[in-house]
């Protein structure tokens, strides 16, 4: 594996915490804890995985400009609006949801953790949209 397969990495390890968020979504809501628990870890893990691929791969290569043009610019620069605040709010937000639930503080837990869901999918989502715009659609 060459720098240059990090990014295709990285698109697979965020679709991959995708699926376990989602899953862990759907355990907990059939009341599942200890699936939903594996599930969420599970995510964790193949997020931080993702997000040191990624700064190995950015720091080595740097910032990839986006080559395309017309609308597909727009709203390729739209989702980066979106997706880069809201990632930086993810290495506070997931562990003090993590640490809540850890700590079976759950009252506390389910609070932050419907503003950490849809942010955290959010992102992942969109990063994988951003790496098929950026190293598929325009490259």
């Amino acid at each position: 594996m060459s720098l240059h397969d990090l990014p295709f990495l990285n698109a697979i390890l965020n679709s991959t915490s995708t699926l376990f968020l989602l899953s862990g979504y759907s355990f907990i809501r059939r009341k599942n804890r200890h699936a939903h628990k594996i599930c969420m870890i599970t995510a964790v893990v193949f997020s931080g995985l993702f997000f040191l691929s990624y700064i190995i791969y950015h720091f080595n290569v740097g910032s990839v400009k986006y080559t395309g043009e017309g609308l597909s610019r727009t709203i390729y620069f739209a989702i980066l609006l979106t997706h880069t605040p809201l990632a930086l709010t993810l290495p506070i937000l997931v562990p003090i949801t993590m640490l809540r639930a850890l700590r079976e503080r759950f009252d506390k837990h389910v609070k932050i953790a419907r503003i950490t869901f849809p942010i955290w999918l959010y992102v992942s989502v969109t990063g994988v949209v951003i790496y098929i715009m950026l190293y598929k659609l325009a490259p």
